[in-house]
């Protein structure tokens, strides 16, 4: 069973605890996040009850039911100055509301669980974001080439964009399992957003000419400070007996085979 943000409202105990004692789940996966960044450090309060408290409740009824937690968290607990994929027994250093409200949000979920399972993952992107008001970076991206103007995409922040539906499985491979604690799972090797960029193009739009241009952090100022190396180790993950992530040229084939097949369904 799942629910939408429509039909369940997580920052409401009294509703999140109706909701699942009334269904007895074995394992709930909270999805559910406050993930606009930039947002988030004017309405840190928001960010707090979404990414944090509302674990908390989660946390309480899990331990009532005796369920499962699977709880998805975000690079953004780390602060990118290590300079390599983070692996999970790094030190968490997040550097504005969006990443602490998350990891708050994992220490809700281990202090009052015995054996949550905490997925941190990067820069998520699926199918999925076609329906969503905001939709994802691949979405944004060919968004502005369809408008022929100048893009611009910062090539000194470095993360590893993860597919929705690798990152899925992966994680119900690992619920399987038994596996418990933090692991990460990431899209594998570190890209920059600016390279990202190009390889949506050329895996997207081939022969169609955009123009992308570098820029740097400097000349892009945000209300958030982001991390600028976030990249993820997926090793833990690998020496789990999971497969590896292809290779991100091959997972936006995936994407934009995805993505034509959900837009002829609309058009039939």
């Amino acid at each position: 069973m799942s629910w939408d943000r429509d039909r369940l409202d997580i920052t409401d105990n009294a509703q999140v605890e109706n909701v699942l004692t009334s269904w007895y789940p074995d394992v709930v996966f909270n999805a559910a996040a406050y993930n606009q960044v930039d947002v988030a450090e004017s309405e840190p309060h928001s960010c707090l009850l979404v990414n944090a408290l509302a674990v908390r409740s989660l946390a309480l009824v899990c331990r009532q039911l005796d369920a499962r937690l699977v709880q998805f968290s975000t690079d953004y607990v780390f602060d990118g100055t290590a300079g390599r994929p983070y692996t999970e027994t790094d030190p968490t250093h997040p550097l504005g509301a969006y990443g602490v409200s998350k990891l708050a949000g994992e220490l809700y979920a281990q202090a009052y669980l015995d054996a949550p399972l905490i997925v941190r993952t990067s820069g998520v992107f699926g199918p999925g974001g076609l329906k969503t008001a905001r939709g994802n970076f691949v979405e944004t991206m060919l968004r502005l080439a369809k408008s022929g103007q100048l893009i611009r995409v910062v090539e000194d922040h470095v993360a590893s964009p993860t597919y929705a539906p690798l990152l899925a499985v992966r994680t119900v491979e690992l619920m399987e399992r038994g596996q418990t604690g933090i692991v990460h799972i990431g899209g594998g090797t570190p890209v920059s957003w600016f390279h990202y960029a190009q390889l949506i193009f050329e895996t997207g739009l081939p022969g169609k000419a955009v123009e992308l241009h570098p820029t740097k952090e400097r000349e892009y100022r945000t209300a958030a400070r982001r991390p600028k190396f976030s990249a993820l180790s997926n090793a833990k993950m690998e020496s789990l007996g999971l497969e590896p992530f292809p290779p991100l040229r091959d997972v936006l084939q995936m994407y934009f085979a995805a993505r034509e097949q959900m837009l002829s369904f609309a058009r039939a």
